[in-house]
């Protein structure tokens, strides 16, 4: 398997030669969910089931942009958000392809609301 960036350059394509060029941008430094993914079979497959589902939440939200994903974190801090708020952004993770991650939402959602941590609205 060829390591890829999210742009698609591969990783022997990312030298010090080239960024000194200016021949690297940001997107030439992110890895790409495939690689997560390869990763979270690794990980699982060493018996690292926790590891592995991480990652492979990692791949989804590799998909995100990061202000995207600063927002999901802001919101899921305690008291920030109501129990409406967190649903609307499980919805929408879950239809951007992002089902994992929008399953931890839901999850964090009911734990906050056993611990009174949502937000009164």
């Amino acid at each position: 398997m060829t390591i890829r960036t999210a742009s698609g350059k591969s990783l022997e394509e990312i030298t010090l030669e080239a960024a000194l060029a200016g021949d690297i941008t940001a997107a030439d430094i992110r890895i790409h969910p495939e690689t997560l993914r390869s990763q979270a079979s690794v990980a699982e497959n060493a018996g690292n089931p926790q590891l592995g589902q991480n990652l492979l939440r990692a791949a989804e939200l590799a998909t995100l942009r990061d202000d995207e994903v600063l927002a999901i974190y802001e919101a899921l801090r305690p008291h920030r958000s109501s129990r409406d708020q967190l649903e609307a952004i499980a919805s929408t993770l879950e239809a951007s392809g992002a089902a994992l991650c929008a399953g931890l939402v839901r999850e964090a959602a009911r734990a906050y609301e056993d611990r009174d941590l949502l937000r009164k609205t």
